[in-house]
């Protein structure tokens, strides 16, 4: 690894606690850019200009790299060169006065509440059941993300009070309540399962344990969500962002407003939030569209 790409991946996990998926796609990114660049001739990265980047993200984009993909790896190298400018190791960001492309936004994929309802009545009474029951809960009543469920502790939880504590991409904690049915099913799992499943290994104090009594792993998640998407019928629609998209939406829909939402799903920024007031608009017009005799 390039020593200042090293330095910078050392910026981005132990100061900017970023989630480490994301680390890795930043770090990545970084090196599709240095490898374009010695390429060219330039093996020292950090002298690097704007035509240099510019002439990158035109090749991306002619590689067929969607907005979504260009927006990222822009970021990247932004936060990159951004660095070593802070630093005082170079005196330009070359990414300053490139524009971020343009994204076509996506529609939302969520279920609705009588779908949500269903995916929860398909685990069975088992160990594995109960504790899955405990999971798809929790995903659903506290809108995590599939690595703060597969990283969240007992300790996190104050089931008395009723509340969850997540530390999200950056670092950040915030506090989500917990509802009833969630709540009955953590303490049945807590209880009654978790011991089982841990006999007599070491306790790390992970919530979520497999069947050899170790952390839940974040694919070990999407094998469960997949498992139980099946049997409800909606296989080829459902995954953790869908519960964690369904848990805004039908909290929208309720009449909850952005700024709660925004603080319950640790966004850092309100815009990424606002995606799903898209879907209350889509559902107002349709009923105007419906109802309205001159519609």
């Amino acid at each position: 690894m390039d020593e200042t790409l090293r330095e910078y991946a050392e910026y981005l996990e132990k100061e900017k606690k970023m989630a480490e998926n994301t680390r890795l796609a930043y770090q990545s990114d970084v090196t599709e850019l240095q490898t374009f660049l010695a390429q060219r001739g330039n093996d020292q990265p950090l002298t690097a200009g704007n035509a240099d980047v510019v002439a990158w993200m035109l090749k991306l984009k002619n590689d067929g790299k969607s907005g979504a993909t260009l927006n990222r790896k822009l970021a990247a190298v932004r936060g990159y060169f951004g660095y070593f400018v802070r630093k005082g190791t170079i005196r330009e960001n070359p990414t300053d006065h490139i524009k971020s492309p343009k994204v076509k936004r996506k529609q939302i994929e969520y279920l609705t509440v009588e779908e949500m309802e269903t995916l929860l009545a398909q685990p069975d009474d088992s160990l594995k059941g109960r504790r899955d029951q405990a999971l798809l809960e929790l995903l659903y009543a506290a809108g995590l993300r599939v690595t703060e469920a597969a990283g969240a502790n007992v300790s996190d939880l104050n089931l008395r009070i009723g509340f969850i504590t997540c530390t999200g991409e950056h670092g950040k904690a915030r506090i989500v309540p917990l509802g009833r049915p969630s709540r009955e099913a953590i303490e049945t799992y807590l209880y009654d399962v978790r011991p089982q499943l841990l006999r007599e290994k070491e306790d790390d104090g992970a919530l979520f344990l497999n069947a050899n009594g170790a952390r839940l792993t974040r694919q070990g998640v999407w094998k469960i969500l997949k498992e139980y998407a099946q049997k409800a019928g909606l296989e080829h629609r459902l995954s953790p962002q869908t519960l964690r998209n369904s848990f805004a939406v039908h909290m929208v829909q309720n009449g909850a407003d952005l700024k709660s939402i925004q603080e319950l799903m640790g966004h850092e920024d309100l815009t990424a939030t606002q995606i799903y007031l898209s879907v209350t608009k889509n559902r107002i017009k349709e009923v105007y569209d419906r109802t309205h005799p001159r519609a």
